[in-house]
């Protein structure tokens, strides 16, 4: 996101709407899909819409802000959370057989909200392109390329060794990295912030792995992503 605020103020740009928040507020991750129920559903909806400004918005906040880029926020918006936060979880919740935010995608699709459209409406077709607007969530860290992703993890493999892995509970008392991709990256932040107090600083975010999901954060690391690790 931060080379990409680059990119993007190097055309004249000086503000982007940003989608951080959709997938908070509608369930939108693939881990959703394991909700044991609407209510648990929902609650975590509502856990991950506090945390925002740990993660994502922070992120986002940071990275566009470093290159003078203002990003908005509009699924954060006060009414439309005011909404949003209401539809009954029952309507949100993905499942085997419902793709993940289906609500918001049949928003755009005129196919499914045919109501009070005309027939000329009707025959331009859906908002977006259809490969966009079902195609399976992908999270950022997994959007920017498999083969980013899959470089870096392969580069933690040769970079630390099992000897350091099974001693990483003493390396690493605080919030133990349980991979080695997560040993690396640990590493190098403590190589630039040593301090004790910007380690507490940064929250981990790990899935609910007590409804069977994977500890790793990554989307590919869900059974039910079409191209699983």
């Amino acid at each position: 996101m931060y080379l990409m605020s680059r990119k993007i103020k190097s055309t004249g740009v000086k503000m982007v709407l940003s989608g951080e928040g959709a997938d908070e507020v509608f369930g939108g991750y693939l881990y959703f899909h394991y909700a044991p129920n609407a209510d648990d559903f929902h609650k975590e909806t509502v856990n991950r819409v506090h945390n925002l400004h740990t993660s994502d918005c922070l992120r986002a906040n940071k990275s566009t802000m470093a290159w003078g880029l203002e990003a908005r926020v509009p699924f954060l918006d006060k009414e439309f959370l005011q909404v949003a936060m209401n539809v009954r979880a029952e309507d949100k919740q993905c499942s085997k057989d419902l793709m993940e935010k289906a609500i918001i995608r049949r928003a755009f699709d005129v196919e499914f909200e045919g109501a009070g459209f005309t027939p000329e409406e009707l025959a331009k077709g859906p908002y977006l392109p259809r490969d966009v607007l079902w195609r399976q969530k992908e999270q950022f860290s997994d959007g920017v390329g498999y083969s980013w992703i899959d470089s870096l993890k392969e580069w933690a493999e040769r970079r630390v060794s099992d000897e350091a892995m099974a001693a990483v509970q003493q390396r690493f008392p605080y919030d133990t990295p349980s991979t080695k991709e997560a040993y690396l990256y640990r590493e190098l932040f403590e190589q630039h912030f040593p301090q004790k107090a910007c380690l507490k600083s940064v929250v981990r975010w790990v899935p609910r792995t007590d409804w069977g999901c994977s500890a790793d954060p990554s989307g590919r690391a869900q059974k039910i992503h079409d191209k699983a690790y």
